[in-house]
Formats: structure tokens, sequence, C-alpha cells
């Protein structure tokens, strides 16, 4: 077998030693920051430490590859020259500049998601622009990469001599470093098949414990490869018959009557009873805003006052949940009414993400102007695509002169520009005497939280506590504008974020995490309450068309909470991978490898204990998402115009 005192290996030892050591610094360092939610005891670090070297060593093979390949095939004259032994010199310091830099970007992104890197760092990857320009407004990079460069160029010199011996050794003979490159690709392809995503760290347990036995560079790469997950294949199934049994009965009402042939098709028309409002209506999903940010939710920092008065005012749900944790899965949940499927959004589905029965359909179908209105470019996570192919026409940054912009940054125009917008659009709406259905997505709630000057009493850009506090005041403007608007008294407003600011905790899916506000706002029509029934982003669609009393063929996994003769509540909660169902009080979970818990009180000490498909609570979760999985598949919540039926339904 060939010994490191070849020069080949000597010198691939050196580079691959230095990698293990960034690797083992950067897992301490996140352990380190999470030390008490991870539960580390003796025998956890040592799994933790030992899983995360079988990663991290995974990883090494497939980057090293190329390099070990070109050692092991380079001629003998080539390999003696003096300005080639500079060059692998060089390779040294850019190698360690490359390692440095995704020890720094690990940190970073754990800081923000609590997650080594997954399909969000990815999807960075496509929308490189906007994330560039984040991290610029956010970070002080130019220095960093400067200090970065400087200890890079510093260890180089160091480890100068350790090189030149390394490449001055005996060279390995062509046979054995033939035998050593089969070797090395077959190591490679044994590493392909028997490491992955989820093994062999787990999909149970403490997550931060699973997350920091990870390695963020291999869950990069292996991200590219899993950015969709087929549910039939990666997740626990039951017989179709059950399926659609089980999950017709979850969305059943009164007033609803199924038509679809297929007996998972949830296509039904549902008749609410009463005079149709034809009423405006304006959504507004604000970007990152937490519960827990809101005075009325418990904060003491008087962030949000407006909001808190807004609450008082308004039918305003204090146990409603998002569905996932980017901006992409709520517009998905609050749009098309369905849990979140494995993998990529519905919305990022680039060729599939449009005609479906979305509650733009809905609204145009009704003769109303449905707009979709974005503070920043709508290309960003696909948003032009998706809403202008669901029933939307797209006022975004690009369609907004630079003299209506007070102020951008990173995301796009701050939320002030947006409610003008938004303002000048229903205004021109109501001059056509045309109802107005204006789905707002707004932008300064995110990092680098900078937004106009003067507003509020905390500097631009100083943390996520004055884009909270700022968020506030836009909405305070904006509502104070429309109050003096002729179409107000006409007009449904509607608040609800698209996600919390933070969704990591040591469960896959921290309950807690999701919790979410969504105040409906029309002091002419609707009476100010209390709703404390759990609920979730997937019932907002049919929940505002039964206040409206609207008619309509319906594709949507939610119902009318708001219902005398209501089911009890549950949240559909997910994140790429993890698929969850609480019913209030406990959690099913599913995961990859067709994988099935409950936590037992999921938002106290939460039990985590492994469970089958004899569970209650998971059979109905399997319902929900394998069944918005084969009703994606199969084109079964596309958008079919349709005459409802003159005969109602019921005469509630």
């Amino acid at each position: 077998m060939p010994q490191l005192h070849f020069a080949q290996l000597r010198y691939l030892s050196i580079i691959v030693l230095t990698w293990l050591a960034v690797f083992f610094l950067t897992r301490s360092t996140l352990l380190a920051s999470h030390l008490a939610d991870a539960h580390v005891g003796a025998g956890q670090l040592l799994s933790l430490y030992g899983v995360g070297l079988v990663y991290d060593l995974s990883f090494l093979l497939y980057a090293s590859l190329p390099m070990a390949l070109y050692l092991l095939l380079c001629p003998r004259r080539l390999w003696q020259q003096r300005w080639h032994k500079q060059l692998l010199l060089g390779v040294v310091g850019v190698s360690l500049f490359v390692m440095l830099f995704t020890a720094v970007a690990e940190w970073l992104f754990w800081d923000e998601f609590g997650v080594r890197f997954n399909f969000i760092a990815v999807d960075y990857l496509v929308y490189s622009e906007e994330v560039i320009n984040n991290i610029l407004e956010s970070y002080p990079i130019y220095p960093l990469l400067a200090l970065l460069a400087m200890i890079a160029v510093a260890a180089t010199a160091l480890l100068r001599k350790a090189v030149m011996a390394a490449l001055d050794a005996p060279r390995l003979r062509p046979a054995p470093a033939l035998l050593s490159v089969l070797a090395v690709l077959l190591l490679a392809g044994l590493s392909s098949v028997l490491i992955g995503q989820d093994a062999p760290r787990g999909t149970d347990g403490n997550a931060y414990q699973r997350e920091l036995a990870s390695n963020g560079p291999f869950q990069f790469f292996a991200a590219f490869r899993n950015n969709e997950l087929d549910y039939q294949q990666f997740y626990a199934t039951l017989a179709a018959p059950e399926v659609a049994s089980l999950l017709r009965s979850e969305i059943s009402e009164p007033n609803a009557r199924f038509i679809g042939s297929d007996p998972q098709d949830i296509r039904r028309t549902i008749d609410n009873p009463g005079q149709p409002k034809r009423l405006n209506v304006v959504l507004v999903t604000i970007e990152s805003l937490s519960a827990k940010y809101l005075g009325s939710f418990g904060d003491s920092r008087g962030l949000t006052p407006n909001l808190d008065q807004l609450r008082k005012q308004s039918l305003s749900f204090s146990n409603f949940y998002a569905t996932g944790t980017r901006t992409d899965r709520g517009l998905e949940a609050i749009t098309l009414s369905i849990p979140p499927t494995p993998g990529r959004s519905i919305v990022k589905r680039i060729g599939r993400e449009s005609g479906y029965g979305s509650l733009g359909q809905q609204f145009s179908a009704q003769g109303y102007d449905s707009v979709f209105i974005y503070g920043g470019r709508g290309y960003f996570d696909n948003m032009n695509a998706f809403f202008g192919g669901n029933g939307y026409r797209i006022v975004d940054q690009s369609s907004v002169a630079e003299a209506d912009m007070v102020f951008q940054n990173a995301w796009g125009m701050s939320d002030e520009d947006i409610y003008k917008q938004a303002i000048k659009i229903a205004d021109a709406d109501h001059a056509a005497d045309e109802p107005f259905f204006l789905q707002v997505m707004t932008t300064s709630n995110h990092r680098p939280y900078t937004y106009p000057e003067g507003r509020i009493d905390i500097p631009s850009g100083d943390g996520r506590e004055g884009a909270v506090k700022y968020t506030d005041y836009a909405i305070g403007q904006f509502l104070a504008q429309a109050r003096d608007k002729p179409w107000f008294k006409q007009t449904v407003f509607i608040f609800v974020a698209d996600h919390t600011a933070g969704s990591a905790g040591k469960e896959d899916l921290p309950v807690a995490n999701y919790h979410i506000p969504l105040f409906i706002y029309a002091p002419a029509h609707i009476q100010p309450r209390e709703f404390s029934d759990l609920a979730s982003q997937i019932d907002l669609a049919p929940t505002l068309l039964g206040l409206l009393n609207m008619d309509y063929v319906s594709t949507f996994f939610g119902r009318n909470v708001l219902r005398d003769d209501r089911a009890s509540g549950r949240a559909l909660l997910g994140n790429y991978q993890h698929l969850g169902l609480f019913d209030g009080s406990s959690l099913a979970i599913l995961s990859p490898r067709k994988s099935m818990r409950r936590h037992d009180d999921a938002l106290g000490l939460s039990h985590e204990v492994k469970v089958d498909a004899s569970d209650s609570l998971e059979r109905r979760n399997i319902a929900y998402y394998q069944g918005a999985s084969h009703a994606f598949k199969k084109h079964l919540i596309a958008w079919r115009p349709s005459v409802l039926p003159d005969a109602q339904l019921s005469k509630r």
C-alpha cells in the first residue's frame, strides 16, 4: 500500500489535514454558541464529533478528487519544474483562503438560520445579486475578506517548508499511482452510496446535535441533488383509498360537495350562505414577523404600538401558525392553501408553478383586479412567474419609477414605498368602479434591517428590533392614509406574517417558532374579537372567502375556521424535509427514509416517541402530505373555471 512518504500523498495530506482542522474548529465554535440547546453529554459529544468526522472526510474525498487525480497522473518532467512547485504552494494558499471563507460563511448562515447549509444556501446562489447586496449591507465584508486573505498568506508561509519537503519527496511510480487512482474512485463511489444528508446522522433526536454532526459544504452540495423530494419514494404512505377517506374527512364541511372523479381529488363546490359581500381586499404578508415581537403577544420593548392597537380593532387570531420557514412557503400556503410539500415550494418549481386554483384566480373570477405587489424584483424566488401564472398582475420594484421610492436596500424598496403603490392601485381601481384584491409582500423586516432615517427612534441598520419597529410604523402610516380614502369603508385589510424571524430549535419543527400574527380589519363589516382556536396559513383563503359569503369551486386544503360547526383546529408546518401536523398538543412528523415520530406536549417539554402508521395523528399527517403530493402530480389543484350550480348546498 502506498505510504505517506511519497510526494503526492504527503502534499495532499497537508491540505486535507488543514481542512479537517478548520472543520473541527467550526463545529466546536457552533457547538459553543448553542451548548445549552444541544444538551450534549459525554456520549453525545463523542457521537457528534465521530459522525461529523465521517461527513468531513466524505466531503474532502469529493473535494480533493480532482487534485488527487492530477497529482497521481502528473508527468515527472512537469513535477520537477520550479514554477510548478510554486504553483502547488499557491494552491495551498488558495485552499486555506477557501476553507476560512467557508468557515465564516457557515457561521453567518448558522447565525441567521440555526442550521448548516441547506436548500436555502442553494437558493441564495440562484439569486446572487440580492444576496450579495444583502451581505455587503449587513457585514463589513471587504475588511473581513482582507483579514481572511492575510491569515491565509501567513499560514501558507508557515507551511512553506513542509510543502516544499513534501514536493521534494520521492514520487509514486506509475503502477502504484494507477492503483491509488482506482482506490480513490472506489472510495468516492462507496461514499456516494453509504453517506447522505440523513445518514449516518439520522433524522430524529436533538436537531442541534444532528446539525453539528454534519458538514456544511457536504450538505450544500447534497442539496443540489435533493431540491425536490418525491413523497412516494421517501416518506411513509397509506393506501390510496384510505388517504382519500382521511383527507376528505379532514376538509369536509356541511356547505361543501366533492365533485372530483379521482377519490383523492378534493375539488368541491363551496356554498357560503348569505348575500356575497363585494368588498375590496388588501392582504399584506409581512416579512419575518414572529408573534413574539408584538407587545400584545408579550413583548415588553414597545416595538409594535400600531399593530397592538390594530389587534384590538380586528378579528385577531391568537393561535395561528406559518407553514414554513421562507417567504415562498408562506406565499404558497396563503395563495394555494396547500401543505408544504417536501423539497422546493411550488412557487419555485420552474415550469410547473402556474395554472393553479389560487386565491387570486378566485377573486379574478368574481370580477376583481387581482394584483401582487412586491417591494423587490419579482424574479426573486420565481415570484413573477408564480403570481403571473396564477391570476395576478404584477407590480414590483422594476415597475416603479425611481422618483416614487424614498428608500431602497438589497431587497428592494421600503415598506412605506410599497404601501404607496398599493394606495395608488386602489385609487385607480376605485375610480374605475372595479373591486380590487391586492396581495402585498413587504421586505423591510429582513437583514440588513435598513430603512428611511427619521421614522423611528432606532437608527437604520441597528438590528431586528429597528426593522420590526419600522415595519409597525409603516403599517400605521398606511392605515392612516387609507382611512381618508373613499374606498376604505368597503375594504377588508389583512395583516399576516409570511414566516417567523427564526425557526431553529432543538426539535426539527419547534412549533412555538412558527407562531405568527393574523389580523383581519374591516371596522364597518367585521366586529373586533379574539379567535383562539388553532389555525394555519392554509386556512386563510377559505376563511376569507367565507367572510365575504363567496360561493366558489375549491381546491384548497384549508377550511373556513370561523364556521360554528368547524372541526378541531390543526396546523401544517414543515422545513423542506420534515413534514408536520400539530393538533394543539402533539406534533406528528414525517421525515425521509419513511421515518415517523410524534412529539407530545410539543409546546412544552416536547417528548419525542417513534410511531408507525397505526398512530392516529400520524395517519392524518400522511393523508395531508401524500394527498397534496398526489394532487400536485395529477394536476388536481389546477384552475378550471366553472359555473356554480344555482341550487344552494346548504341553507344555513
